[in-house]
Order: C-alpha cells, then sequence, then structure tokens
C-alpha cells in the first residue's frame, strides 16, 4: 500500500492539463450566447481549464461558445435536466430537486482521481414537501465549465453550482424556503466514508491507492478522496454510505474532491446568502499523506 505524502502538484496542473486536455463535449445541439466581457467566473476558458459542460434542458442542449455564456431564464422544468461534462456528469430532477449519479468520468488530467467512470453520489436529495416541489421553474447560466442552476417553485427554491473538474471545491447546493431543509447523500455503490486517521474528520472515498505516472504512463491518478462540505448546516445522520445534513436557509452543502479535502482547514464561515463555491485554496494549506486501507464507518 502506499503510504508516502500527498505530492502537491497545483502549480503545474493547469499547464499540463491544458497541453492534455483538448476535450469538447460532441454530438449535442448547441444553444450559442453571451456576450464579450459578461463574464462572472474570472474569465477562464475551457481549454484553460480542461472541463466544459453541455447542459440538457426540456431537449435543447446548452453548450456555449467558449468564454460565452448560454442563459435560459423563467423555463418550466418538464424533466430531468442533464449535465455532461469532460470530468463530471449528473441529472437534476425536477419532481425531487434531488441531484443523482453524480459520476467522475476519469477523463485523462495531472488531477483525476479515477482512471474510469465512477458514481461519487447515487443521490443528493433535500426533504420537500409537495407544496414546495411545485410548479419548478428553471433559470440557467453556463460558461465553459461552470454552471449555475437556480430552481424556483411555489414555496421556495434551490442553487446549484457545478465546476467541471477532476477535484478541488466542485458542487454546492444551496436550499432557500424560509425553514430548515434535509438533504440527505448516498455514496455510489463503490465508495464509502470513513474517519480519516490523519485528520480525525469524516472522508469519503474508495480506498484505492494513488497510481503515479512512473508506474503507470497511461493509468496514473490520485487517491480518491472527498468530503462534505457544510455551510450553516448540522450532520444529523452518518453511516458507511449515508449523510443526512440539516441545512439552514440559505445555507449550503458543498462536495469538496482531492487534496482540498483533507487539507488541515477551519471549516466554512455562517454564510447564508450569496455564498460560493470556492474552486481551489492553491496549496496554501498543508496536506497529510493519503490514508492508508481507510475503513467503512460502522464497517
Amino acid at each position: 500500500m502506499r503510504t508516502t505524502p500527498h505530492a502537491r502538484r497545483r502549480s503545474t496542473a493547469a499547464v499540463a492539463a491544458a497541453a492534455l486536455l483538448g476535450l469538447t463535449v460532441t454530438g449535442v445541439a448547441a444553444a450559442k450566447g453571451g456576450e464579450p466581457g459578461d463574464d462572472t467566473g474570472g474569465g477562464t476558458t475551457a481549454a484553460a481549464a480542461g472541463g466544459n459542460y453541455a447542459v440538457t434542458v426540456n431537449g435543447t442542449t446548452y453548450d456555449p461558445a467558449p468564454g460565452k455564456d448560454a442563459k435560459v431564464s423563467g423555463v418550466r422544468m418538464t424533466g430531468p435536466v442533464t449535465v455532461k461534462g469532460v470530468h463530471t456528469t449528473f441529472t437534476l430532477d425536477p419532481r425531487t430537486l434531488g441531484v443523482y449519479d453524480y459520476t467522475l468520468t476519469g477523463a485523462p488530467s495531472p488531477e483525476r482521481l479515477v482512471t474510469a467512470p465512477t458514481v461519487v453520489f447515487a443521490s443528493k436529495v433535500p426533504s420537500l414537501s409537495a407544496a414546495q416541489l411545485a410548479a419548478p421553474v428553471l433559470d440557467l447560466q453556463v460558461r465553459d465549465d461552470t454552471l449555475v442552476a437556480l430552481v424556483r417553485t411555489s414555496g421556495g427554491k434551490l442553487k446549484v453550482q457545478a465546476k467541471d473538474a477532476p477535484q478541488g471545491g466542485i458542487f454546492q447546493m444551496e436550499p432557500e424556503f424560509g425553514t430548515a431543509v434535509t438533504i440527505t447523500h448516498q455514496l455510489g455503490p463503490t465508495l464509502f466514508y470513513f474517519v480519516n486517521p490523519f485528520t480525525g474528520k469524516v472522508n469519503f472515498g474508495n480506498g484505492i491507492d494513488a497510481v503515479t505516472s512512473a508506474q503507470s504512463a497511461t493509468g496514473a491518478h490520485q487517491m480518491l478522496l472527498g468530503k462534505d462540505s457544510p455551510q450553516v448546516a448540522t450532520r444529523t445522520q452518518q453511516t458507511g454510505s449515508v449523510t443526512t445534513w440539516s441545512v439552514a436557509s440559505g445555507g449550503r452543502l458543498g462536495g469538496v474532491l482531492g487534496e482540498d479535502a483533507i487539507e488541515l482547514s477551519q471549516g466554512a464561515t455562517n454564510c447564508v446568502k450569496d455564498c460560493q463555491a470556492q474552486n481551489r485554496i492553491n496549496g496554501s494549506l498543508p496536506v497529510p499523506p493519503d490514508p492508508t486501507n481507510p475503513t467503512p464507518i460502522g464497517g
């Protein structure tokens, strides 16, 4: 088993990824949109970041040109919204406002955590009443490797923010229904929650050791490690495969993968308005070694 410290490669990852990943999502009917300078994500193009989202809503796919936005507003949702990226894919279902089959694709990248499609979360589902779920309407913005989806219903709203990257702070759900909402996370079939012996915190992963490029030119990957990232949220249940959270209205429940999931950080502040998913901490905090033979909680 691998016991050496986790290699830190953030300073070269973006350059290497740009050289390695000339990838786009093909075979879709693209809806182009946006104007020059209409940037809310720092001006990073899909080619530089190595990711690209194509989002299908009611049979129409939105996949804007690099550096452009695709925006829709007030669309009545008639079926699941499918999100396909280079590194991540998932589905948003208006019947529950849940996210399903959140998957890492294993696409080539110096930062990848898997080498084949792997379901990280089978589901992330808020517990909402029929009144809270009634008449879902979607506002969507897609730009290169980022998306913001705001679902407004008769009883409140749910915001989903996502970034198409192999690791980092790349997913966030933010419910706002005037009261706390229970959100249940069900891991994919090959993953499990465990207590990290180096940090004492709960992580999730599949227990498979990293493979270096020296060990395999084509099969290199970092260890799959992640954590739930709560903000104004309280964990109410924890098993080896399921975590339940009570999230305050305007709070959020994020998802962090890779080195950011095991860094020795202090956790989130109590933000309840316009909270933003942070994509990287740029190696500013210490990272402990990868765990060896992690044991599922309750296992």
